[in-house]
Formats: structure tokens, C-alpha cells, sequence
């Protein structure tokens, strides 16, 4: 997949290649929506490999929703773009499937100074709890959601699901190398399920100069040749 990328703005990263990777195990169909798209990887990945999937996104950001819409449009896949804020999207109860790396860093890490970045990256845009009772919203009574985030907020974040009628109903949490404290986890969540915990495998990034087999494999699958331009 070609996509094209804001020179000097966020680019997507390994958290969305893995992201991407997690979601294709659970199979999704029906209509998904990408929330904070960006340029549109993770949406357009999901729905250039599952042709059951009606690709919704929302961006509010105009530089990153013109990337994903002319991303969408390179690569042939259907593609209905929301522009504006995601807590603002109507359709209640109207998607089977919902899909985000989102903001996630917290205001206490170190921050750019860059506006662009800064809606991009910290959860300040879009905190927590307002995120996860939309999205908890927005899907069917039935609906799935799969996303990745901080693990060091993993409590914050499975108290918010717990909430707002979302369930846990698989973790994996990632870690750069075997021995190193885990960064990133991601979440496979079921609105009104009773489901059990499943705690899969950790992910591990790196093993010694190159990519573990597992991540690897998850590059190989994606398949994105990423070119980075001023403007489109």
C-alpha cells in the first residue's frame, strides 16, 4: 500500500503496523470506523484486506483528513471520511466495528511544542474517559472495538471500559525487547459481553539488530511503502 505522509507533521509509527496486526487476527466485517485516522493507515490496511468492511473514518485535523482521503483515493479503497471532532460524530449506535490508535500520551511526558504534533500524540485532545463513553456509543449493542494506548494507563483505561459497558475481552500488551517494561497495550473490546479475560502472549518488538519473527511478519503483511511530501 503507498502512503503518502505530512513532511515536518506525525507520521505513523510500529503502534499502528501492530495495531493493524491484532486487529486482522479477530476477522472484522461489517461497518468499521477509524477514529483519529491521521493519514489513514490503520483504516485503509483493515479495509484494503477485508472487503466485507465499510470504511468509515473521522479526523479533525484538515491537514491529516486531506492525506487519508487522497490515500484512500491512490489506493482504490472506499472511503467516507467525518472531518471534525470525534466526540461531536453523530450515528449513534450505528457501527459493528470501531478502530483507533489514538492520542495517547499523557501531559507529564515530554511534549512538542509543534500544534500539529501535539493533537496527534497527547491525550489532553482527547481524554480517556470521553473517549471510550463514545465509542461505547457509537457502536451497535453488539459492536466491537479493538485500540492500542499507553500500558502505564491501563488502569485509568479498563475502569473507563468497565464504565461505559465495553469489556476487556482480550490484552496483549508489547514490549521493545524481552526484558524491557511494556510501553504499549492493546485492546479487543465487546460492547454488553460477559466474556472472560483472555491475556495473550506478549508481544516482544526487537531481538537483538532486526525485528522479532512475529513483527516481522506483521511488517510483511502490511506492505507500506511510505513517501513523505509538503503537500498533496
Amino acid at each position: 500500500m503507498l502512503l503518502y505522509q505530512p513532511e515536518g507533521g506525525y507520521c505513523y509509527n510500529s503502534d499502528s503496523i501492530l495495531l493493524y496486526g491484532f486487529i486482522s487476527r479477530l476477522m472484522p466485517k461489517g461497518k468499521m470506523l477509524d477514529v483519529g485516522a491521521g493519514s489513514g493507515i490503520v483504516g485503509l490496511l483493515i479495509g484494503r484486506d477485508f472487503p466485507n468492511i465499510t470504511l468509515e473514518s473521522v479526523e479533525k485535523q484538515p491537514l491529516y483528513a486531506e492525506f487519508a482521503r487522497r490515500n484512500a483515493a491512490i489506493n482504490k479503497i472506499g472511503y467516507t471520511l467525518h472531518e471534525g471532532d470525534f466526540l461531536e460524530l453523530g450515528n449513534h449506535g450505528s457501527y459493528d466495528w470501531i478502530v483507533s490508535n489514538p492520542p495517547f500520551y499523557h501531559e507529564n511526558v515530554s511534549r512538542s511544542e509543534n500544534p500539529i504534533l501535539h493533537q496527534a500524540r497527547y491525550n489532553v485532545h482527547l481524554p480517556i474517559e470521553p473517549f471510550i463513553v463514545k465509542m461505547s456509543k457509537l457502536l451497535k449493542s453488539s459492536g466491537e472495538a479493538a485500540i492500542c494506548y499507553d500500558a502505564r494507563q491501563s488502569v485509568q483505561l479498563f475502569s473507563a471500559c468497565e464504565r461505559a459497558g465495553l469489556r476487556v475481552v482480550e490484552v496483549q500488551f508489547v514490549h521493545s525487547k524481552e526484558d524491557r517494561p511494556s510501553t504499549l497495550v492493546m485492546l479487543h473490546l465487546k460492547k454488553n459481553s460477559k466474556t472472560m479475560l483472555n491475556v495473550l502472549p506478549p508481544l516482544i518488538t526487537f531481538s537483538g539488530d532486526g525485528y522479532t519473527p512475529a513483527v516481522q511478519a506483521i511488517y510483511d503483511k502490511a506492505k507500506v511503502h511510505s513517501i513523505k511530501c509538503p503537500s498533496i
